[in-house]
């Protein structure tokens, strides 16, 4: 049985046509109606990278949420899990 109060990390990389479609900001107007902080950010490669921490069940359906609004760009999404670091406030865009 997993702890829903256990805060946790999420780091998704995005592939597809993620930049230039208003993902990042996307992301970001989702992440607002979630209790997560983290950050989104184009990468120089063409991926996109999403970092966010939290409630298990809050990340999860972060993550949920972006697949249903930016799905027909997503071609696939590389996810790596980890212990929340707490370094963020918030949630942003980073340029």
């Amino acid at each position: 049985m997993t702890d829903d109060l256990a805060t946790i990390r999420r780091t998704v990389f995005y592939r597809g046509r993620v930049q230039g479609v208003g993902f990042r900001a996307t992301a970001c107007d989702v992440a607002e109606r979630f209790t997560v902080t983290g950050f989104v950010e184009n990468l120089p490669d063409g991926r996109v990278r999403l970092v966010a921490e939290g409630a298990e069940r809050e990340v999860e359906r972060l993550l949920e949420a972006i697949r249903q609004a930016m799905g027909r760009n997503i071609a696939g999404a590389d996810v790596a899990a980890g212990p929340a670091s707490g370094e963020f406030v918030g949630f942003e865009i980073r340029r």
